[in-house]
């Protein structure tokens, strides 16, 4: 039997013959080799491995740039990179530009962090070459289209992707059903193959959808928007789809899985498809096959529905087991404690977001383990720097195969010609930046901070603007200053919405300082965007009100690109406190407590902010005199910390704890 022969006998696709035999021929997988599949697809099936199921809500892929698949059929223009608009205190520019990243979008089924986290880590999977099949949705709709319009803010508009064009994407002739109190839900299944980084295995990522005509009307727009929080049925109804339906994928498949994976308390359903009908005692015991990995310290992260509305959807069996695990108090049910009862093992995703979750379930203490998360290396770090590590191969060692190898560029401290060429990677990075962004006139040579995630309160995104006449007087004294913001606010989230807004009044009454404090803010963050920044500031801002960020991973891509951090003393950054990778400022909760996530302590922070801008940006302009650098600046000797502390911060040190610590495999 042929590579082409085998991989159809063990993967249904849809249209094949019609469509998709542009794209799957006898060796080749959308330019990918197809064998890599197959070997994945087979050990699933097997008796003879421990195979993992991962359930993520969300998974941000970086499909348009890492592992980029190839197509022969032309892509719709919805999938294309479009034209963005950028709001800047340089209203000339903003008048007559827009911005374009990229030539085609990532597969948008993700909104932000926990996504990304999700993506990094099947990658890294795929690199292990573990047995493992990801579990996610394919939102026909993805998260939102974000627009600004000063004096109204974000103004999210829907968007529209099309499945059947998308590199990779292909449909599967399977369909599954999951029966609940009033009706049945027919889902159609998808595949997108995750690759290793040598292309020699990949994990198939199962993508559920209800848009079927056999669905009603409303079951088919069940999938259509990541994060509906506006309608409580539609909330559910996405979390039964995801446990019940990726269960039921998993059954249909025929894979073998021994450990679910649930990636937040969105899938926490799927233990109770697996314990339908089952005596008491087995029940108990499916709980060594589960294991639950919890991200939000935030309140509004942990859902809760009632009893009623529960009780109109799931079947009464279904009910009673989802209350007997997850009830918190009268007629409601809280999915964190459902995943965590429901669960032989339970991770926060950093030390510090450990000791917050021990505060508020103080009765599963001592059941709390943590695996602080990472990043993936393979596609965070920039081309230059991956060339300037290869050059210095005889030093680090193979950083392909083995990124904890980045701790040994301390080796290099006392190397000129190093210090030179990582000033020289990082620059020429600030370069690709400083052009793409050139109708902004932003300068190579200039001081260049960035604040880029999830617009949220707790982050406070706003408070480098706090007192913007602070921040001009630096400019003016110092040297300087060029800021750059992207980040949506969900739909729903108030807080957010009036972050943007407030944010973007005070940015349009700075027209008068562009000569000295240029503020740049951009539409639509995504991954594309977001490997560009990472790479390309001079120092990652993180500001977070503590103890709210469970873990961060922005600032790791940062130091993997030897850009140095300003943060607060929060998320990862507790376990980096020590390395001396930038300027760590503000408010610190009390040992023991939680405190308030409305109390944003906006004021003493934004002027220990200020103290550490200004600190940095001294520094920088003694190191980067614009026609020459001082190599021997402190600078550098923290470029060279953020390098090495890199090495721990990554998914390949993160997957090694989950196999010791949470999935008990060698």
């Amino acid at each position: 039997m042929g590579p082409l022969s085998e991989f159809l006998s063990l993967v249904n696709v849809d249209n094949f013959e019609d469509v998709y035999s542009k794209d799957i021929t006898d060796d080749v997988y959308f330019g990918m080799p197809l064998e890599s599949i197959i070997e994945c697809e087979k050990r699933l099936r097997s008796q003879d491995s421990r195979c993992i199921a991962y359930f993520s809500m969300e998974y941000g892929l970086a499909s348009s740039f890492y592992n980029r698949f190839s197509i022969n059929r032309p892509i719709d223009i919805k999938n294309k990179s479009q034209e963005n608009e950028v709001f800047s205190n340089f209203r000339l520019g903003d008048y007559f530009f827009t911005l374009k990243v990229g030539d085609i979008i990532d597969m948008p089924i993700y909104s932000g962090g926990l996504g990304v986290l999700a993506g990094d880590t099947i990658k890294t999977m795929a690199d292990y070459k573990l047995p493992v099949a990801g579990i996610g949705m394919l939102w026909n709709s993805g998260y939102f289209k974000q627009r600004f319009w000063f004096k109204y803010g974000q103004v999210p508009e829907e968007m529209h992707w099309d499945h059947a064009t998308y590199p990779g994407l292909i449909p599967l002739k399977d369909r599954v059903k999951i029966s609940l109190k009033d009706e049945d839900i027919y889902l159609r299944l998808w595949k997108y193959y995750v690759y290793s980084y040598k292309h020699d295995y990949a994990i198939p990522l199962i993508l559920l959808d209800s848009n079927l005509s056999e669905n009603s009307e409303k079951d088919r727009h069940l999938t259509d928007q990541l994060y509906r929080s506006d309608n409580v049925w539609i909330k559910i109804m996405q979390r039964v789809i995801l446990g019940m339906g990726g269960v039921s994928a998993l059954r249909e498949l025929k894979y073998n899985i021994d450990i679910y994976h649930l990636n937040e308390g969105h899938a926490i359903f799927s233990f109770i498809e697996k314990a339908r009908g089952l005596p008491k005692e087995q029940v108990q015991d499916i709980r060594k096959n589960f294991v639950y990995t919890c991200h939000t310290p935030v309140e509004a992260g942990h859902d809760r529905f009632s009893h009623n509305d529960l009780s109109n959807v799931l079947n009464p069996k279904d009910l009673e087991l989802t209350e007997e695990f997850g009830l918190e108090s009268k007629n409601v049910i809280n999915l964190t404690l459902l995943s965590m009862n429901a669960s032989s093992a339970i991770n926060a995703v950093s030390l510090n977001h450990q000791k917050v979750m021990h505060i508020q379930f103080p009765k599963y203490k001592d059941r709390i383990d943590y695996v602080t998360n990472g990043v993936h290396s393979h596609t965070w770090i920039s081309s230059r720097f991956k060339e300037l590590y290869e050059k210095y191969r005889p030093v680090l060692g193979d950083i392909e195969a083995d990124p904890m190898s980045l701790s040994k560029v301390n080796r290099l401290r006392d190397d000129n010609e190093f210090r030179a060429s990582i000033w020289n990677a990082h620059q020429n990075n600030k370069i690709e930046l400083s052009n793409k962004l050139s109708k902004w006139k932003l300068d190579k040579d200039i001081f260049t901070l960035c604040w880029s995630r999830r617009m949220a309160g707790y982050k406070r995104p706003s408070l480098i603007l706090e007192d913007v006449n602070r921040l001009i007087e630096i400019s003016e004294r110092v040297g300087p200053i060029q800021i750059i913001f992207a980040g949506k606010a969900h739909p729903n989230d108030d807080l957010g919405f009036t972050h943007i807004n407030t944010m973007l009044d005070k940015i349009d009454r700075l027209t008068g300082s562009f000569g000295s404090l240029k503020i740049i803010m951009l539409e639509n963050y995504e991954i594309a965007l977001a490997h560009m920044l990472t790479s390309s500031v001079d120092v990652w801002l993180n500001n977070p009100l503590p103890p709210f960020e469970a873990s961060g991973t922005s600032g790791m891509k940062a130091i993997l690109n030897a850009v140095l951090q300003i943060s607060t003393l929060d998320g990862w950054i507790v376990e980096a406190k020590d390395s001396n990778i930038g300027r760590i400022f503000g408010y610190c909760n009390k040992e023991g407590e939680i405190g308030n996530e409305s109390e944003l302590h906006l004021e003493q922070d934004s002027k220990e902010l200020h103290k550490a801008l200004e600190d940095m940006a001294r520094l920088y302009y003694e190191t980067n005199k614009g026609t020459s650098v001082n190599i021997d600046s402190e600078w550098i000797d923290i470029m060279i910390n953020c390098v090495a502390t890199g090495g721990y911060f990554n998914t390949y040190r993160m997957l090694d704890q989950y196999k010791e610590k949470i999935w008990k495999i060698k």
